[in-house]
């Protein structure tokens, strides 16, 4: 726990604590709550420079509204550390992201003030929208909503369809824009230029401080500000018509910019809003990393930067399991580049991502063949496939996590069309602190359940280049999934010539005679592991990796069920419809008779902690596959001791 005895923070446990001081003293709260921040976060990584820069919103929204009463929104929801600090998590924020310690994310089940659990984009207008009308329902007049929503989420087209819908219904909710112009990368496209436009625009500042003095404390309705109005109607109607307020024209009453670093100011405008009624967007600027230095500077970079030196800012490099085995999504980028050149037809789409998966580098080589569509996953989807009808190559790389939120565009604009489009997953399976909302574990079950779809998993980084590499080949007219984990691999020279895969064959890495473990992706590497601890215990294990789920290697399978009848699936994905299902599908149809054991992610979603953590609790580890083995062959470890010491 950092020792922060002596400050203004020490002394709020809770936003009524926080209420009970003097405005005055609230930049200094603001000054221990980011230094707080920087110190816990420089030993217990999380994300950085999205809290940093809601410092003063956090407080003032804490300070002005009656939370948990009034509810506020966090989209994304990496911005909320401050939130979780002044609502009773201080003392344990030190365990945040760790296992079984307090989400990175807000969680309705860990505490009253988490209004809405979130971790995907753009979803808090749409959530208070729900939350405002529900209140009316229930004659709740005098509760607030209040969505904030920022760091490129405004790019995402649900919240505009959650603007639209409250518009529509006139419903009482704020929303405040936190305008960064940063998502994890530079915000992109067209809203944010028109963002960018208001925040910079003479004539409505003017007006706007025109306004907001003349207003004072609400007396909005009275003479002096209807004489106010009259007298700049001129200036307000060229504002409407020269920026052509999309906000106003969606029925929000528009107030800003206003400086999100001002605290003082904002407690008088968020004071002032409180009791206007109806739909209101608050249009704040603030800056990303606010209150550390290197933050402010590489915004990127201090995202979400692992650990790092307080005073100097080093981030401390990872410790990969293999000297200097590269990323995976460093092998994804640099191997699309390589095929880039090789192939003119080849372009890279992203929603928003483009240094976390690595296509910066195809953005840096080739700009007019890379495309950062914003946080718009549906979009991405359909716009590579456009591509694809007109002969071009798509790489559409999305998180799996993301992907689920363009599903219906896999199936109807992609699979059904039978276009080539092909996706790379990018943090398939368990991602670690991120936990629920971050775990990529669905993606083979509802891949596979689609037709027309190839769906592979390689597992390591030579079998991701080889993957990459096939799917780009003429012959292939069908959509395909390629999913990879996050993190590093076990393949230092992985630069290897290119070779083709064939698509459907799985390989044959271990011969044995008493079990045969079958996976897909990163889970065999657990299971090649796996293999020499049987070994141990003169258990002899065959091992298969099958590279594709669809289509599955049926030659590959027979000759595993003609010859085992214990038979073990490791997946890092969900069991649910995934690879294991896929295998017992396999023999049911072929009227096989083996006893199988299905290893992977169970029937529930699986917090957050170390990948260590998680693959043991999941028993996907090694110790967990040697495990499961033994107890499928009969040979628990107590009776392996006995027969040991027999031996004596």
């Amino acid at each position: 726990m950092i020792d922060k005895k002596g400050s203004l923070l020490e002394k709020i446990n809770s936003p009524a604590d926080l209420k009970k001081l003097q405005p005055e003293l609230l930049p200094e709260v603001c000054k221990d709550l980011r230094n707080f921040i920087i110190d816990e976060l420089s030993i217990n990584p999380g994300h950085f420079g999205a809290s940093l820069g809601v410092v003063e919103l956090t407080v003032a929204l804490h300070y002005v509204y009656n939370t948990p009463y009034d509810q506020i929104i966090w989209d994304v929801g990496h911005q909320a550390y401050g939130h979780k600090i002044l609502t009773g998590r201080k003392e344990v924020f030190n365990t945040n992201r760790k296992f079984k310690g307090i989400s990175g994310f807000p969680k309705r089940e860990e505490s009253i003030y988490d209004a809405f659990g979130v971790g995907h984009a753009s979803t808090s207008i749409s959530a208070a929208l729900g939350m405002a009308v529900a209140s009316k329902l229930k004659n709740e007049t005098g509760r607030k909503v209040i969505a904030v929503i920022g760091d490129g989420a405004m790019t995402g087209g649900m919240a505009f369809e959650g603007l639209n819908n409250a518009g529509e219904n006139n419903s009482d909710i704020l929303v405040i824009l936190n305008d960064n112009n940063m998502a994890i990368d530079p915000s992109v496209g067209g809203i944010n230029r028109y963002l960018l436009n208001i925040s910079k625009s003479e004539t409505y500042n003017r007006f706007k401080k025109d306004v907001w003095e003349g207003l004072g404390k609400l007396d909005g309705f009275g003479k002096k500000a209807r004489k106010l109005l009259q007298k700049n109607q001129h200036a307000l109607k060229n504002l409407l018509l020269k920026e052509n307020n999309i906000f106003e024209a969606l029925d929000f009453r528009y107030f800003g910019p206003v400086d999100g670093h001002d605290i003082i100011y904002l407690t008088e405008v968020l004071n002032d809003l409180k009791n206007l009624p109806g739909p209101k967007l608050l249009h704040i600027i603030t800056q990303k990393g606010k209150g550390f230095k290197l933050a402010e500077i590489n915004q990127t970079k201090y995202h979400a930067p692992g650990l790092f030196d307080k005073e100097t800012g080093e981030i401390y490099s990872c410790d990969c399991p293999i000297d200097k085995a590269p990323k995976f999504q460093n092998v994804f980028g640099e191997t699309l580049l390589e095929l880039a050149e090789l192939n003119e037809k080849i372009v890279g789409i992203t929603p928003a991502m483009p240094t976390g998966c690595s296509m910066n580098l195809l953005f840096a080589k080739m700009p007019t063949r890379a495309f950062d569509v914003g946080i718009a996953e549906q979009h991405a989807v359909t716009f590579s496939a456009g591509l694809a009808t007109q002969g071009m190559v798509p790489f559409c790389n999305i998180y799996s996590t993301f992907m689920q939120r363009a599903y219906d565009q896999v199936v109807h604009d992609v699979a059904i069309q039978k276009l080539p489009v092909i996706f790379c997953l990018d943090r398939g399976g368990l991602v670690g602190e991120d936990g629920p909302t971050h775990h990529g574990v669905f993606d083979i079950a509802y891949m596979r359940s689609i037709p027309n779809m190839i769906v592979s998993a390689p597992m390591d980084e030579v079998e991701l280049r080889n993957l990459m590499y096939t799917a780009q080949l003429p012959e292939n007219k069908l959509p395909f999934s390629i999913r990879y984990p996050r993190g590093c691999g076990i393949k230092p020279n992985w630069k290897k010539p290119f070779e083709k895969i064939e698509i459907g064959k799985g390989r044959k890495l271990d011969d044995g005679k008493d079990v045969a473990l079958l996976s897909i992706g990163k889970a065999g590497i657990f299971a090649k592991r796996a293999v020499k601890s049987l070994e141990n215990k003169d258990v002899s294990a065959a091992h298969y990796d099958l590279r594709f789920v669809k289509p599955i290697d049926k030659e590959m399978l027979t000759e595993v069920f003609e010859n085992f009848k214990f038979i073990v699936t490791i997946e890092d994905g969900t069991i649910q419809g995934g690879f294991g299902s896929a295998v017992l599908e396999f023999m049911a149809q072929n009227n096989y008779s083996a006893t199988i054991k299905l290893l992977g992610i169970p029937d529930k979603f699986i917090e957050h902690g170390t990948l260590d953590d998680l693959y043991r609790e999941c028993g996907i580890d090694v110790k967990g596959i040697t495990s499961a083995v033994l107890e499928l062959l009969g040979k628990t470890e107590s009776i392996l001791l006995k027969s040991l010491h027999s031996h004596m």
